[in-house]
């Protein structure tokens, strides 16, 4: 528990208790706190696993299972801006493929990681449902289509300028 307090906090940490106290009453209830877990520490790390496990008696295991089988769930935290490529039918045939590749050259980092500044996570998307934009990629939220791979590379450079401009800002 100590992990966990000294990662996110006694007030988060105790915060998650409290709805997790809640939820665990309720029969079928593992993706509803795993939800919650991620919602609340932005991944779901070993710490808030055994947690989970403890609590609700569901061996960690199976918890673990479930974290890594869906793609909603990460078990590293992700980026300030999270990067979602579209790598679906459309998206792939119009060179996300080659899209991806070039982001993570561009990054240093593979697909389901976190930039070493904790400034970029990547993630590849089976759909994002924009096939009329393709290749389309989503930054927090925020739709780029029909792009190539230097475009993409130069969506990312524009976000990194623009945060390094905020941050000057920020500190006069």
């Amino acid at each position: 528990m100590e992990q966990l307090y000294e990662l996110f906090g006694i007030d988060k940490v105790e915060e998650f208790r409290t709805k997790l106290d809640e939820l665990k009453k309720v029969p079928g209830s593992m993706i509803s706190i795993l939800n919650e877990a991620q919602e609340m520490f932005g991944y779901i790390p070993f710490q808030v696993q055994e947690l989970i496990s403890k609590e609700t008696g569901v061996p960690l295991t199976e918890i673990f299972g479930i974290v890594t089988f869906y793609s909603r769930f990460s078990i590293v935290p992700a980026g300030k801006y999270k990067i979602s490529l579209c790598l679906g039918t459309a998206c792939y045939v119009r060179g996300s493929g080659q899209i991806l590749e070039k982001l993570k050259e561009n990054l240093g980092i593979n697909e389901g990681e976190t930039t070493s500044d904790g400034m970029f996570s990547l993630e590849a998307a089976r759909c994002l449902g924009a096939c009329a934009l393709a290749p389309v990629m989503m930054i927090n939220g925020e739709v780029y289509g029909r792009l190539t791979p230097d475009e993409a590379v130069k969506v990312i450079q524009r976000i990194k300028k623009q945060d390094l401009s905020q941050a000057a800002a920020e500190v006069e």
